[in-house]
């Protein structure tokens, strides 16, 4: 039996790494934006509490169970940032190119360029689920300043992994969600689901 499941984003790529991973489990994904949801504000200062916090909302507008994810690149010499900022790094609207350069030009004068992608994934039955499921995962790297590849979104042609010789934007779908931060969420939660 196939399980209706909200995705509480609209991101065309989230939505195809996770329908990849959970499609063989029975889930059927859709994103909020096919049951007419409005995005979420993001208040909060850690990714818990707005994934959360999207999570409870998608539930409470689609009656579904829901899942939420808030992700970003956390970059070492930046403190951490954009951590909960990076999809609006660089301001509204949002802009994959240029918040990729804001992270360049921020991250220029340093000589480390390590980071982390870092996120976590809240699953909530329905908006008022007192036990919500909660993974997370983190996916170290460096910020490059060349862009590499075509594929991913986000910050992924800027984030490196040395260990591969490759881009993020490198990689295909399948090594993304094998190795990435979102995949590794992804499949922690579901070992808690099941």
């Amino acid at each position: 039996m196939t399980q209706r499941l909200v995705l509480a984003s609209n991101n065309s790529g989230k939505l195809n790494e996770f329908s990849q991973i959970l499609a063989p489990l029975g889930f059927e994904l859709h994103p909020q934006g096919e049951l007419n949801v409005p995005e979420c504000a993001e208040p909060f200062a850690t990714f818990v509490e707005n994934a959360l916090e999207k999570a409870r909302h998608a539930a409470r507008l689609t009656g579904l169970p829901a899942l939420a994810d808030d992700s970003g690149v956390c970059v070492n010499a930046l403190g951490g940032a954009p951590g909960v900022w990076s999809a609006r790094y660089a301001g509204e609207p949002k802009s994959d190119a240029r918040n990729n350069q804001k992270l360049i030009a921020d991250l220029d004068a340093h000589a480390d360029k390590s980071a982390y992608y870092y996120c976590v994934l809240v699953y909530v039955r329905h908006a008022d689920d007192p036990q919500p499921v909660i993974a997370d995962a983190v996916w170290p790297g460096e910020i490059s300043a060349t862009a590499r590849g075509a594929n991913g979104f986000g910050y992924d042609p800027h984030f490196w992994i040395a260990s591969l010789g490759k881009s993020v934007a490198e990689l295909s779908s399948i090594e993304k969600n094998a190795l990435s931060h979102r995949g590794q969420a992804l499949r922690a939660l579901v070992g808690k689901l099941k």
